[in-house]
């Protein structure tokens, strides 16, 4: 009878996580180019269909994860339709930044540093060790700060756009080290896993558009 030891234990652990890590980043960037189809089908403007976009986006994040345990094509169908409107949804804030003077360039420096970002989490989640759970938790109450502040800042405008960018670009690469490491303890499937990294990364590039932009205002 054939036994496993410890060390074909770990292998074979091993082998599945960077299994699973290898498809999270697969279905992530193809999740990308959907987002970039759906930014440049959008139309010039959007009015008052922005928001019914916005709604539907947020319905789907929902749907998405409760489709994924039920099936996998199902909630994978459902991830590349978010991210195609995704792409319709920040069509504005990339028009208007590849409108400025160097846009072109803020936009490909953004792209460049969010994909960085993520290999360089990516690498540091392998060998972090600490209550990253903890860790996620106090994220996610500095995001409901930081939603507190931009909701309140629409109203005063007392919020300084890059002080506030940089907020976001820190509390979503925190999110980003997070799901890195749930992706090596495999805690969800890879649809979810997916879409918890591409929300990541969707909110670092965004941040870094407005900080490499000077901090400008995006317009609908």
């Amino acid at each position: 009878m054939q036994t496993i030891d410890a060390t074909d234990s770990i292998q074979v652990r091993q082998t599945t996580t960077s299994s699973l890590l290898a498809k999270v980043l697969w279905i992530t960037t193809v999740g990308f180019l959907f987002t970039a189809f759906g930014a440049w089908i959008a139309p010039p403007t959007l009015g008052f269909s922005y928001l019914a976009i916005v709604i539907v986006n947020f319905a789907l994040i929902f749907a998405i994860s409760y489709a994924a345990r039920k099936s996998n094509a199902l909630g994978l169908t459902l991830f590349y339709v978010f991210t195609t409107l995704m792409g319709v949804q920040i069509s504005p804030i990339l028009n208007q930044t590849l409108q400025s003077a160097g846009g072109q360039t803020i936009v490909f420096q953004a792209a460049l540093t969010t994909a960085l970002g993520m290999a360089l989490m990516g690498i540091v989640a392998q060998f972090a060790n600490f209550n990253y759970m903890k860790v996620g938790r106090i994220a996610f109450f500095a995001l409901i700060g930081l939603v507190v502040l931009g909701l309140l800042g629409s109203f005063v405008f007392f919020v300084n756009p890059t002080i506030y960018a940089w907020l976001t670009l820190i509390i979503f690469s925190v999110f980003l080290l997070v799901d890195f490491m749930r992706i090596r303890d495999r805690q969800f499937g890879a649809v979810q896993m997916a879409l918890s990294i591409y929300l990541d990364a969707l909110n670092i590039f965004l941040a870094l558009l407005r900080i490499f932009g000077g901090g400008r205002r995006s317009s609908r």
